[in-house]
């Protein structure tokens, strides 16, 4: 049995609070939910598998196979814990080697770096005693990338089989100030429960991550179709054929046209012009109806939908007092123009969220980076109803 055909635990990261919509995703490919953490959740699924689950998830960062669990207590044990692993399985001599870590908490260890120098050690000296030759090892993630838990005297070493994060879909090569991460973009979309049934409108658009998200969501087309690199295809016995079926499937099972519009602007043109051109990249450019307007401008298409608005959170003393019109604008466009809709907003500022001045039906909570965000949902009646103040 070859280690792609072993099955193991898989950690699988997200955005942090994203997990559970991570777990319904994983749950609708047909793999078991092992459990969930803020920013993870955890499966078991064969390294062949875990090809399935990058080419798929939406909301995924990182798909870590579990190479081996075991015990140590400083990091001499560590060195000869990991000196002991076959590696010849898992790298080529001529191979690349990225060592990392999630968390290193060990009252030997000063200094993290420490312990991922002593990962990197182990993995190369073993695989020079075996060859005579070693694998080139540094910081980039485009070959074999292992990744070290280590927590008192319990540790976990896991195969990154993602190599780069999956937020990396490589569409975004014009980005602009502040962009949401595609991964949580898409996890906002979800979590909606959008589906690209219905008209989908995103002013202030920025680098347009939304709005391709939503076209890739609406044609059912794999996020990883955009990426040809990823970590499992550096690991010994990886089967190309295996990979292009997984792509062929992927493939049919996109749609070829949609019924409903997607429509992102934004009030800068050179920004709306970058968020086509990287619509473009993601080859969804011709489902996107891109514009430069003032968001209360952007057109609304008859027939209901989701409108979804990104504004800035406010960083700086005195933001907070500039940005409250724009954030009552919002408000009053929810209002006047987006009858029949649902509409969101996604914010790292709640207080001037509380200037939209409308009731929110639901309070989803995110995280942007560090930033603990909302994203907002108000149901848009059509006619002269009312709304009350949160």
């Amino acid at each position: 049995m070859t280690v792609f055909e072993t099955r193991s635990t898989v950690l699988i990261t997200c955005p942090r609070m994203a997990s559970g919509i991570l777990a319904d995703e994983l749950r609708a490919l047909g793999f078991p939910v092992l459990g969930e953490l803020p920013a993870a959740v955890k499966t078991t699924a064969t390294l062949t598998e875990c090809m399935r689950l990058n080419l798929f998830l939406r909301t995924a960062h990182r798909v870590q196979y579990t190479i081996k669990e075991f015990s140590a207590v400083d990091a001499d044990q560590l060195y000869a814990r990991v000196h002991a692993i076959p590696w010849e399985q898992w790298i080529a001599p001529d191979g690349y080697l990225s060592v990392g870590s999630f968390v290193v908490n060990n009252d030997s260890i000063r200094d993290t770096r420490y312990a991922n120098v002593r990962v990197k050690d182990a993995i190369v000296d073993r695989i020079r005693e075996r060859f005579g030759r070693r694998p080139d090892s540094g910081p980039d993630a485009q070959g074999i990338v292992v990744f070290l838990h280590w927590d008192g005297d319990d540790c976990t070493l896991y195969l990154d089989s993602s190599g780069e994060p999956l937020n990396r879909r490589g569409y975004r090569k014009n980005p602009c100030r502040a962009p949401m991460q595609e991964t949580l973009a898409a996890a906002t979309i979800l979590a909606s429960g959008w589906k690209g049934e219905s008209h989908f409108v995103n002013p202030m658009c920025g680098s347009g991550t939304l709005a391709i998200e939503a076209a890739l969501i609406a044609l059912n087309s794999a996020p990883g179709l955009m990426r040809d690199n990823f970590g499992f295809m550096h690991v010994p016995g990886y089967d190309p054929a295996a990979w292009d079926a997984l792509l062929d499937e992927a493939e049919a099972g996109e749609r070829g046209e949609l019924d409903i519009r997607i429509i992102a602007t934004d009030i800068d043109r050179p920004t709306a012009e970058a968020a086509y051109r990287n619509a473009q990249e993601a080859r969804v450019e011709r489902y996107i109806d891109f514009g430069a307007c003032d968001f209360t401008e952007t057109a609304i298409p008859e027939g209901g939908g989701m409108v979804i608005m990104n504004p800035p959170y406010g960083e700086r003393l005195g933001d907070k007092n500039e940005l409250a019109p724009l954030y009552a604008g919002i408000g009053d466009f929810f209002k006047n123009r987006c009858g029949g809709y649902k509409g969101y907003v996604f914010t790292g500022n709640l207080d001037l969220a509380k200037r939209v001045g409308l009731r929110t039906q639901r309070r989803l909570p995110f995280f942007s980076a560090k930033i603990e965000c909302r994203l907002l949902e108000y149901e848009l009646y059509d006619g002269s109803r009312r709304q009350k103040q949160d």
